[in-house]
């Protein structure tokens, strides 16, 4: 397989693109560092995953922990080292949404999920990079957004966190290239999710126009692209944003 004998660590691995992602990476034959936030759904979620990965044949070890906090990061990647020894993909998976129209938006909505989806990234790169520099290999994936290229009414917070991916990508790439690390983002349309779910008909009907494939996209297309770069076939790829968004940003 071809992430065999590679250790993966995914944020925000539970549910949707991460947990699509997580198996993806599993089936490629990597083993799995699974991070999420603490709480009981979260622990039932995660003993059902870990158990479909052992399944597999897969070595698993869950890291709970917020990434918008650098404390929890760092545990987080201690423990990778300790239980692993190494690193050699890390996905940027973990995200958040508080959306609103900007004059009615709350400040601390906008912190929060520049916190997350930001920082929570810029803190897991940092650590990545140290392992990945060391062993002078390694491939940084972070999830951006076509909303972070395009924009989009309502989403200025998440926006803004999502073009900042981009910008953190080609600058790491440049960073990390002389060391054999490779650093790309992926950003999705709009996916069929939890999220996508609870909207009503006219507006997915209304969002489909707007996809020049005329479909929601699944959240294998992501996952099957970030295994893609995960992969020693995409070894000389790097500072790139591939968007699995159906056509829309183009």
């Amino acid at each position: 397989m071809k992430l065999s004998n590679k250790v993966a660590l995914v944020t925000g691995g539970l549910k949707g693109i991460g947990r699509a992602t997580v198996m993806e990476l599993a089936m490629q034959g990597a083993d799995i560092a699974l991070n999420y936030r603490a709480s009981e759904k979260n622990k039932v979620l995660a003993e059902e995953l870990v158990k479909e990965l052992k399944d597999l044949g897969r070595d698993v070890l869950c890291v709970e922990g917020d990434i918008s906090h650098e404390e929890d990061v760092e545990k987080i990647f201690k423990s990778i080292k300790k239980y692993f020894g190494h690193l050699d993909i890390l996905v940027n998976n973990a995200g958040i949404t508080r959306d609103q129209l900007i004059l009615r938006m709350k400040t601390e909505d906008f912190d929060a999920v520049i916190n997350t989806n930001l920082k929570g990234t810029y803190l897991c790169m940092k650590q990545a990079s140290r392992l990945m520099m060391k062993q002078k290999s390694g491939h940084i994936i972070s999830l951006s957004s076509v909303v972070g290229v395009i924009g989009n009414a309502g989403q200025v917070n998440y926006a803004a966190s999502k073009a900042g991916v981009i910008g953190m990508t080609m600058s790491l790439a440049r960073e990390l290239g002389p060391r054999g690390v490779t650093v790309n983002a992926v950003a999705p349309g709009f996916i069929e999710t939890d999220m996508t779910e609870v909207l009503s008909d006219e507006i997915k009907v209304g969002l489909k126009a707007s996809i020049p494939l005329g479909t929601l996209g699944h959240v294998e297309d992501v996952a099957k692209t970030i295994a893609f770069l995960a992969s020693d076939d995409a070894k000389y790829i790097t500072g790139q944003t591939i968007h699995v968004d159906g056509g829309m940003a183009m």
